[in-house]
């Protein structure tokens, strides 16, 4: 169910049969077809541009198929691509995948329910061999010079930089929790960001759905939890879940200190958390905008 060797070795396979010549697919590197190079060795420049398309829907596809699952127990659908104008998604930067109320690609704010970012890649290292038809597992991550899925600081960044911009594009957006969803570990250097990320709302988590991807030790979640691997499908469903029944709201603004106690003491007159929690954000909102 979650991604492994075997879901690799599928889109290989599955792109060659698709008529995708070794090449468009492998370096071909000192007489054998890799799937990355191995550390120590050279791709001389090259860049496999096709496989990098293939490799997107295929993701994005498979990311589509482990969710579905989820949204139809909440009554919802797992669309792909949607595209919604009053928060920023775009026909050129539509959400991958999101939980909406209609199956329909065009959806406005209030019937999407959760948003995911796909930023998955091929993460181990393979040898194809031509002659036997037969591709075989090389090397993990660490035995390659590639750096897959959440390891990449531009996957980071663009995923980053794409929930900020939905954030910042209207109020529809306050509402719907984005998840970035990858299948490798994330680097040391991401994890206090990844963490102040979901403190601040703008990003409620990202996980990984690729369990023991290497043989030794690795980043499996951070401190704050704004990272972590699932291993468990009751689990990834347990927490995409809470994010959706949560009734999350994000706001961000600077006021001084006595105009934000001035709102506060203003909310905290009404008689339910509930009630406190709308009015300080109404007044939030009002404060900001005037």
């Amino acid at each position: 169910m979650f991604w492994s060797k075997e879901t690799e070795i599928k889109f290989f396979r599955d792109a060659l049969i698709s008529g995708n010549k070794p090449e468009q697919l492998f370096y071909f590197l000192e007489d054998k077809f890799y799937a990355y190079a191995p550390k120590g060795k050279s791709t001389e420049g090259k860049t496999l541009q096709s496989r990098n398309t293939l490799i997107g829907k295929y993701t994005e596809d498979w990311a589509k198929n482990l969710l579905s699952p989820i949204a139809e127990n909440l009554g919802l659908y797992c669309v792909k691509d949607v595209v919604c104008s009053g928060i920023g998604l775009t026909q050129s930067s539509t959400a991958d995948i999101a939980f909406c109320k209609t199956y329909t690609k065009n959806q406005p704010p209030e019937n999407i329910a959760l948003i995911f970012e796909v930023k998955m890649s091929i993460v181990n290292n393979y040898v194809f061999i031509p002659s036997q038809n037969k591709i075989t597992f090389e090397s993990d991550f660490k035995g390659h010079k590639g750096r897959p899925s959440l390891l990449r600081s531009d996957s980071m960044l663009k995923a980053i930089g794409k929930s900020i911009n939905i954030r910042v594009s209207g109020d529809g957006s306050t509402k719907i929790p984005i998840v970035i969803i990858g299948n490798s570990p994330i680097s040391k250097s991401y994890v206090d960001k990844v963490d102040f990320l979901r403190k601040s709302g703008v990003i409620q988590s990202f996980i990984s759905v690729y369990p023991n991807p290497i043989e030794g030790q690795y980043l499996i979640e951070t401190p704050e939890n704004g990272f972590v691997t699932y291993s468990n499908y009751n689990a990834l469903k347990q927490h995409i879940t809470s994010l959706i029944n949560s009734n999350l709201n994000y706001f961000a603004s600077m006021i001084p200190k006595d105009g934000l106690g001035g709102l506060i003491e203003i909310a905290s007159q009404e008689k339910t958390k509930f009630k406190k929690a709308e009015k300080f954000l109404e007044l939030l909102k009002k404060s900001v905008i005037g």
